[in-house]
C-alpha cells in the first residue's frame, strides 16, 4: 500500500512520530508530538487511539508513541518525499536553504511515488538534502552519519558540520551568512564566561562566531581531530 493511501493528517503524524525520534533516543511523548503538529493534547490523544487502532503505532497509555512496522514504513516514505522536495527546490528551482520547509510540507502531499522516484533519479539518487538530514533510498535505509549535537562537544575539539535543524529558518539565514553550511569544518573555542555560549571558528578563514545554546542545539558534527591549541 502505497502511503498516498493515507489521509493528510495520517501522514503527518507518521512522519512527526519518526522524525521526533531521528536524532534523539528520548521517547516521543504526546506532548512532545501535539507541539510538534501544532494540535492540542486531547486532539492528539484521539489521533494516537485511532491510528494504533489502524496498526500504525505502538502504544499504551502514558507510554511512549512508537510506530509499528508498517507505520515506519510510512513514516519514511514521507520523510523522503519531504527531503527530495527540498533537495529539487534548492539544487534545480534555485530556492535558498532557509525557505524550502514549507514548501515542501505542502508539495510532500500531492506528489505521486511515480514523480518522486523521478526526482530521485534526475538528481542523481542524493543521500542527504541540503540541511544534512538523510534522504531514506527506495528500500526504505537511512544512512545517518555519526554525528554529536554541538551542544556536547568540548571546547577545544573540531568537527565537520554533518546537520543542521531546518525548524528556525531565520537561524538557517544567520548561518548562512557566516559561512556555516553542511560540510564546514569548524574549531570549538571558548565564549565569554557565564554566557553558556562558545565561539565557532571556520577552519581555514579564522572567521569565529558566537553562538548561544539555542543555536548549538541545532548543529551535529563530526568529530575530526582535535583544533590546535592557539
Amino acid at each position: 500500500m502505497s502511503v498516498s493511501s493515507l489521509s493528510i493528517s495520517t501522514q503527518n503524524y507518521l512522519k512527526a512520530i519518526w522524525s521526533l525520534g531521528e536524532w534523539t533516543r528520548d521517547p516521543v511523548t504526546a506532548s512532545a508530538l501535539a507541539a510538534r503538529v501544532g494540535v492540542r493534547m486531547s486532539t492528539v490523544s484521539d489521533a494516537v487511539r485511532k491510528l494504533s487502532e489502524q496498526g500504525l503505532l505502538e502504544h499504551t497509555p502514558y507510554g511512549a508513541i512508537t510506530l509499528s512496522e508498517r507505520g515506519t514504513a510510512h513514516a519514511i516514505a514521507m520523510v523522503r518525499r519531504h527531503r527530495l522536495l527540498e533537495t529539487f527546490l534548492v539544487e534545480v528551482l534555485t530556492y535558498r536553504w532557509e525557505e524550502v520547509h514549507d514548501e515542501a510540507e505542502h508539495l510532500e502531499h500531492a506528489v505521486s511515488d511515480l514523480l518522486i522516484e523521478r526526482i530521485d533519479g534526475y538528481l542523481g539518487h542524493p543521500g542527504r538534502d541540503p540541511h544534512g538530514d538523510p534522504i531514506p533510498d527506495a528500500g526504505g535505509r537511512v544512512d545517518r552519519p555519526d554525528a554529536v549535537v554541538l551542544s556536547a562537544m568540548p571546547v577545544g575539539s573540531r568537527g565537520r558540520v554533518e546537520r543542521i535543524s531546518d525548524a528556525d529558518p531565520q537561524l538557517l539565514t544567520y548561518f548562512a551568512e557566516h559561512g556555516i553550511g553542511v560540510g564546514t569544518e569548524l574549531d570549538i573555542r571558548p565564549g565569554a564566561p557565564y554566557s553558556d555560549a562558545i565561539e565557532a571558528v571556520v577552519r581555514g578563514t579564522g572567521a569565529g562566531i558566537t553562538l548561544g545554546r539555542s543555536a548549538t542545539d541545532a548543529v551535529w558534527l563530526s568529530v575530526q581531530e582535535p583544533a590546535p591549541a592557539s
